[in-house]
């Protein structure tokens, strides 16, 4: 696999556990569901138990691709059952679809229609990559979340980045750090003070899902701590230059 493959495979599955998360929050359930670990070989998706209903639609705008939300028996039996009667699959689940659509930019849903499961994600395997992502509820497997779509046509790492620009990353700022043994650390007791690897005047890192991305000083902001950037690491600097 070439570099280049390889960026967009690790794009497009940090896309689609976006999507899978943001759809994973209207899907109809008893209890939250939440996003299990995306899986990308076509062979091996998971289905959930007594898969029933596929909703399958089109994506058209900024991003463009198709998107494929696969529902569990019971999920399609709770919406025929509902104390409003009826209610049809594909309506039921477009808001799910419209989250996770969001999640890519300005990008719209259409063309929402009920397929077969396996067909529906016959049809993703026709276009193109794509990334499937489990939906769980209590650990119980409810719905299957898949999604493929069209990188820009600018490929490479300007595009990948592109492609991210609405994805929501864990940003953390770190002072400093130091090894202990478990020893160590079971004896520490409230007052006590642990020293850090450090110097006090030394500026505070920037981290991006665990990536160094800059340095700067901690201050206060309105009784909340911040960070004043003083300085862009060199890799940030070319990747933001690319975009």
């Amino acid at each position: 696999m070439s570099t280049d493959s390889s960026q967009d495979s690790q794009t497009v599955t940090a896309v689609v556990a976006a999507a899978a998360r943001a759809a994973a929050t209207l899907v109809p359930a008893t209890t939250q569901l939440v996003a299990g670990a995306p899986v990308s070989d076509p062979d091996t998706v998971p289905l959930p138990p007594g898969a029933a209903s596929a909703v399958a639609a089109g994506l058209s705008g900024e991003v463009s691709g198709d998107v494929v939300l696969i529902v569990s028996a019971d999920v399609v039996e709770a919406l025929s059952n509902s104390p409003v009667g009826k209610m049809d699959v594909a309506a039921a689940l477009r808001p799910a679809l419209e989250a996770a659509a969001a999640t890519l930019g300005r990008v719209r849903v259409a063309s929402e229609r009920l397929e077969e499961p396996v067909a529906a994600l016959d049809g993703l395997r026709d276009k193109g990559m794509f990334v499937a992502v489990p939906l769980m509820a209590d650990g119980e497997h409810q719905a299957t979340f898949a999604l493929q779509v069209n990188l820009p046509a600018a490929r490479g790492q300007g595009g990948s980045l592109d492609l991210l620009r609405h994805v929501a990353m864990e940003v953390t700022v770190e002072i400093g750090r130091t090894r202990m043994t478990v020893q160590e650390l079971l004896s520490l007791h409230p007052g006590e003070v642990v020293e850090l690897d450090r110097a006090a005047s030394a500026p505070a890192d920037l981290l991006v899902n665990g990536t160094l991305i800059a340095r700067g000083e901690v201050v206060v902001v309105d009784e909340d701590f911040g960070l004043r950037i003083s300085e862009i690491v060199s890799d940030a600097a070319e990747l933001g230059a690319t975009a």
